[in-house]
């Protein structure tokens, strides 16, 4: 019950391209009780926390227009964001993975994401 309670209060922004994934991955944090934001691209994640905007959760795609995962990533770490920051893609080769990881992920969860693996993700906030 405590965690319940504890995840009322976790805000997080989803980064993705595709409306419905978005869409999908703000209703599952929606469920757990997380309030959620969205945005199509790297370029709108960052400018959204230069705004002064703060989440304790991010779940990044790796392949948008503007500017990619990767690039939003290391640079939303370069700006000093300590949020939790989880790739969340199809890209699957272990150099990709290996890529998105080293640009600043806390962790990396290919698609489609799921209930389970959020749970686990939010979990460990």
């Amino acid at each position: 019950m405590a965690h319940e309670k504890m995840r009322t209060k976790l805000t997080a922004l989803v980064v993705d391209d595709n409306k419905l994934n978005r869409k999908i991955h703000e209703k599952m944090l929606e469920s757990f009780g997380v309030k959620s934001e969205g945005v199509e691209n790297g370029r709108e994640a960052v400018d959204i926390h230069c705004r002064g905007h703060r989440f304790d959760l991010i779940l990044m795609d790796m392949d948008m227009p503007v500017m990619n995962g990767i690039e939003a990533t290391k640079e939303l770490r370069l700006m000093g964001i300590g949020s939790i920051i989880v790739g969340v893609s199809s890209r699957c080769t272990e150099a990709e993975i290996r890529k998105f990881m080293d640009a600043g992920l806390n962790d990396y969860h290919e698609k489609p994401f799921n209930t389970a693996k959020l749970s686990s993700i939010l979990d460990n906030i």
